[in-house]
């Protein structure tokens, strides 16, 4: 089914919004400085391109781990991002996802544009992966936050 709606999410308007992430990729490359925030940008062009069965998720929550881009360096790279970049890719997906709304066939690409436009606001220190991975992710994280409650009680 994933396949089907990536398909069809592709060739009706997702391209656009993952060229999109692509542009903004190659301008931060071209920087040199921002090979980091181009690194994310073609993580989640690819994202873009083919959104469903997939989800994005914050790398420490997958991997127990901090890295730079989930500490503070992440936040402050996240701000930077979104005052030269994330901000024109929330208003594009926020302006795709209302063209969707009109129809209602369009809904599921609608709802998928606005978990972009959300991404889009601070993509440093996520990535992406299948649904079923980022589900049992949370499943090991909540079970790791009860024994940790748990134990103070």
């Amino acid at each position: 089914m994933s396949a089907i709606g990536n398909l069809i999410w592709f060739i009706f308007g997702g391209v656009v919004m993952g060229l999109a992430w692509c542009f903004f990729g190659f301008l931060a490359f071209i920087s040199i400085v921002g090979i980091p925030w181009g690194r994310a940008c073609f993580v989640m062009a690819g994202f873009s391109f083919f959104p469903f069965g997939k989800e994005a998720i914050a790398r420490d929550e997958l991997t127990l781990q901090e890295d730079v881009g989930t500490s503070e360096f992440g936040v402050v790279g996240n701000v930077i991002w979104f005052l030269f970049a994330g901000l024109w890719l929330a208003i594009g997906h926020l302006f795709s996802a209302i063209a969707c709304f009109v129809t209602i066939i369009g809904i599921p690409f609608a709802i998928q544009h606005l978990k972009l436009a959300g991404i889009s606001i601070a993509p440093i220190g996520k990535t992406v992966v299948d649904k079923e991975v980022a589900a049992a992710a949370h499943e090991a994280n909540a079970a790791a936050e009860v024994a940790n409650l748990r134990r103070r009680y």
